[in-house]
């Protein structure tokens, strides 16, 4: 069976700062559940480039930059 998994869950280096946050235990999760798994990057899919200023939204909807 297939699953969409965060490319850098997967150590895909694609985070903002152009790194990854590879997880064992994702690793571990696919490996038992017999998982093909399918990197994706809803950043770059929205087209941010890699690396980039970190942004985060805050409780008021606004971006900080």
């Amino acid at each position: 069976m297939n699953a969409i998994v965060s490319a850098c869950l997967l150590g895909i280096n694609c985070r903002y700062d152009g790194k990854s946050s590879m997880s064992k235990e994702v690793f571990d999760f696919i490996k038992k559940e017999n998982l093909n798994p399918i990197p994706v990057c809803p950043e770059q899919l929205a087209g941010l480039p890699t690396p980039r200023k970190e942004c985060e939204i805050d409780g008021d909807g606004f971006k900080n930059c």
